[in-house]
């Protein structure tokens, strides 16, 4: 069974940072690609950034120059570093993973199989 499972949210103030890290058991996804979605309160799933097999990596605009995406060399954890963090960064944060994830669809959410079940972050002063 794939279990993805996310940790280090948290309550931070603007400016500040941190880094969410995203395990998966089960299988890897070595031929496919994982990314992090968030979900503001009142608002659908939106793209946050993503990495593929080959280490390639995309950002969404608002987010480029702040955070970086990155895998450990075993492919079995992803992470989200996240720095100067801003209000409008407040949301749940999900992690999915896939295989078989075209480029095309790499910032949609229905391409991504599996989910882990989200972490917290709060950025207020």
């Amino acid at each position: 069974q794939v279990q993805l499972v996310e940790s280090g949210g948290g309550l931070v103030q603007p400016g500040e940072s941190l880094k969410l890290s995203c395990s998966t058991s089960g299988r890897t996804f070595s031929s496919g690609a994982m990314g992090w979605f968030r979900q503001p309160p009142g608002k659908e799933r939106e793209f946050v950034a993503a990495i593929r097999y080959n280490g390639y990596t995309y950002y969404t605009d608002s987010v480029k120059g702040r955070f970086t995406i990155s895998k450990n060399s075993a492919k079995t954890t992803v992470y989200l570093q996240m720095n100067n963090l801003k209000p409008e960064d407040t949301a749940v944060y999900y992690c999915g993973a896939g295989s078989g994830i075209i480029l095309s669809s790499i910032r949609n959410p229905s391409a991504y199989n599996y989910w882990g079940q989200g972490t917290q972050v709060t950025v207020s002063s």
